[in-house]
């Protein structure tokens, strides 16, 4: 089973989770892409996330590939480290430790606004428009530290050098000291949208899967 997690502020109609999942669907692959939002983005959490991928997993303990772009990579990371069904990661431009790398663009101001009247605006992607996002949703993030992941699975991380959203460094700290961890370091900006091929052809490689059907 194949499930692909959308990023922040996304949802699965995004440009890579289309283009990804027609590619799995010319081979007759069926690829999972949940609606994250689900519908009420202003409460989202790290743990409803979490909770609701899960809801998706067979009774039967099959083994599942989990493709997670951005928060979804790190949202996969998290999922891996305690259900082993889940036997491969694909990370795109994974948002490893988030709010490290986000809270300093959202500036201070606007962190003790979020704090104190609950709510704080945020450009969603999807729908093209400010939607509130409750405070919630920080507070919910720091139940997850990446030290905490050392889980040992076969896992492929892309990663432009040029991500000025969360910078390559990190998924360098996390691919440190994990051996099982493969990284490719790719000549593109946070989207990775100008290389969806060849993310396509890293995906059959990491999978095994035939590129077309016999």
């Amino acid at each position: 089973m194949y499930i692909y997690l959308h990023g922040f502020a996304s949802g699965p109609g995004s440009t890579k989770a289309r283009y990804i999942r027609e590619r799995f669907a010319s081979i007759g692959i069926e690829l999972q892409v949940p609606d994250l939002n689900r519908d009420d983005f202003t409460h989202l959490t790290i743990s409803r996330q979490i909770a609701q991928v899960v809801d998706l997993f067979p009774t039967d303990g099959s083994p599942i590939t989990l493709i997670g772009s951005s928060l979804g990579g790190w949202i996969s990371t998290i999922i891996a480290q305690d259900y082993v069904h889940v036997e491969k990661l694909i990370l795109l431009a994974p948002a490893f430790d988030f709010p490290y790398h986000w809270l300093p663009k959202i500036g201070e101001k606007a962190l003790n606004s979020w704090q104190s009247t609950g709510y704080l605006p945020i450009y969603h992607h999807a729908v093209k428009s400010l939607l509130p996002l409750h405070y919630d949703f920080l507070v919910d993030t720091r139940k997850y530290p990446l030290s905490a992941i050392d889980r040992v699975l076969p896992t492929l991380i892309i990663h432009g050098i040029h991500d000025d959203v969360i910078p390559i460094s990190a998924s360098h700290d996390f691919a440190k000291g994990r051996e099982w961890v493969e990284l490719l370091e790719w000549d593109s900006d946070h989207q990775l949208t100008d290389l969806s091929e060849q993310i396509w052809q890293e995906i059959c490689r990491f999978c095994r899967v035939q590129l077309e059907i016999t």
